[in-house]
């Protein structure tokens, strides 16, 4: 081997190691798939994080965040804190690849010579930390079904509606709360509803924050008289066309075909306007399998 080559060979192993041990985010790093869009995979996170600050005294703070597929956190428990920086890429209409890069802030030289190549403490606790959270994911995963329609549209209608905000995970819970709010307006001024099923419209959404502004609102004759209310209002909801999904599961959880929908759009190159429609056609007060509730969701597309 002449020295040329030998120099070249010593350059590229000395890069590889400044790379390895000095620029690298990660000293270990686990990868799986998951059939969900990556919003939920993001919510996902959230929530597990919330369990494992009560669960194991663990505190998770977010460092970075990226729409709905990227999340960089730090985790501290007594002496211990590590980073977890979380990549979702969506690989199609239901299926997610996702990738943590695992970072020990203390010992991070000793993982990155041992975690890759041997099973140590670090290595076996951080499996088995994602493979717990996989599980609880895969597990609300089977609480819900999407179908994808594809592109649709929504009817003109009219309503009368209560204007609500909320944090995203608790839009179906802030509907409730309201809810004897408008039918006890409705009712006392003996109001029809047409067909009881209402709709939940989107007026705003910080994803960042995942705060929703939204109006709550059931359809009522166009001819209807308004009586002045300090919450209640009447408006029409236009016409709309866009992408369209239908959604069987609780309503608290039915942001979920949402995600679906941007993953769709993103990867089918769709302009939309992140203001979804849901339509419920199922009272849960009813009952039954939360599986047959049945949801229509519409997010139309971006105005040219």
């Amino acid at each position: 081997m002449n020295n040329k080559l030998k120099g070249l060979l010593a350059v590229i192993l000395l890069s590889f190691l400044g790379w390895y041990f000095l620029l690298k985010q990660s000293d270990y790093t686990i990868t799986f798939k998951v059939n969900a869009a990556t919003g939920t995979i993001s919510q996902g996170i959230v929530e597990w994080s919330a369990t494992q600050s009560k669960k194991q005294n663990e505190t998770y703070s977010i460092l970075e965040k990226r729409n709905f597929d990227f999340i960089k956190q730090q985790m501290k428990k007594g002496n211990e804190e590590l980073e977890y920086t979380w990549d979702m890429k969506s690989i199609n209409d239901s299926m997610t690849k996702v990738t943590i890069g695992i970072k020990d802030l203390n010992h991070s030289f000793y993982n990155r010579l041992t975690a890759p190549f041997i099973s140590t403490k670090f290595r076996t606790e951080q499996i088995e930390k994602i493979k717990s959270f996989k599980l609880g994911l895969e597990d609300h995963i089977g609480d819900f079904k999407i179908r994808i329609d594809g592109e649709g549209s929504s009817k003109e209608m009219y309503v009368a509606y209560i204007s609500l905000k909320s944090v995203l995970q608790e839009k179906a819970q802030t509907m409730l709360e309201y809810d004897p709010k408008i039918i006890g307006y409705l009712d006392k001024n003996k109001i029809k509803i047409i067909g009881y099923r209402p709709y939940l419209e989107i007026t705003g959404w910080d994803e960042d924050k995942e705060i929703v502004n939204f109006n709550y609102c059931f359809p009522i004759p166009k001819d209807t008289k308004y009586i002045p209310d300090s919450n209640v209002k009447f408006k029409i909801i236009p016409a709309l066309k866009g992408i369209q999904a239908t959604y069987f599961g609780n309503y608290r959880t039915s942001d979920r075909a949402w995600f679906t929908l941007l993953d769709y759009a993103k990867k089918n190159d769709i302009k939309i306007e992140n203001k979804p429609l849901e339509h419920f056609l199922a009272n849960p007060f009813n009952g039954g399998s939360e599986l047959e509730w049945e949801t229509k969701i519409i997010i139309p597309f971006a105005k040219k």
